[in-house]
C-alpha cells in the first residue's frame, strides 16, 4: 500500500472512528460539489500565493477561524507547515470523497523544491450553502514531481 493510500485510509478511519465502516462509508462526492469545493481550495491557495491573509483566512471554516483567532495566526501557521501548500510549483485536484457524510476533497501538490504531498481537505457546508475549509491532513507522498 502507497503512503498515499495509508494516508487517505487514515484519515477516513480517523472520521469514522467509533463505528463500523463499510463499503458505503466512502463513496465518491457529486460533481457539482466538486466543482464548488475546488473553486474554494483555488481561491485559497491564490490567496496565499498573493500573501493576502484576509482572503485566505475567509476560506476556513468559523471553528478554523475561532481556532486561530486572526488571519496572521492563520498565515505564520501555514508557512511555517504547509510551505507546498503557501507556495506551490503546481495543484492537482484529485477525488472528492464523501465519509460518513463528510466530504473530503484530495489535493495532490508539487511544492517549489519538487516534494510532493497530498493533501485531503475536510469540507463544511455553510447554512447559506457555501463551502469552507474545516481542516487538512497532509501526507508526503513517494509520487515523483512531474
Amino acid at each position: 500500500m502507497t503512503r498515499l493510500a495509508i494516508a487517505t485510509a487514515l484519515f477516513c478511519t480517523l472520521l469514522i472512528a467509533g463505528g463500523t465502516s463499510s463499503a458505503q462509508d466512502m463513496v465518491e462526492g457529486d460533481a457539482a460539489d466538486r466543482l464548488a469545493i475546488v473553486e474554494v481550495i483555488e481561491a485559497q491557495v491564490a490567496a496565499f500565493r498573493r500573501d493576502d491573509g484576509d482572503a485566505a483566512f475567509s476560506y476556513a471554516s468559523p471553528g478554523i477561524r475561532a481556532l486561530f483567532g486572526s488571519p496572521d495566526r492563520f498565515m505564520r501557521m501555514v508557512q511555517s507547515s504547509y510551505e507546498s501548500v503557501y507556495r506551490p510549483r503546481s495543484v492537482e485536484y484529485r477525488r472528492l470523497l464523501v465519509v460518513r457524510g463528510e466530504l473530503i476533497q484530495e489535493v495532490f501538490f508539487v511544492g517549489l523544491d519538487l516534494t510532493t504531498m497530498l493533501a485531503l481537505y475536510r469540507m463544511e457546508q455553510q447554512p447559506d450553502g457555501t463551502w469552507r475549509i474545516d481542516g487538512v491532513l497532509v501526507a508526503d507522498t513517494k509520487e515523483q514531481a512531474t
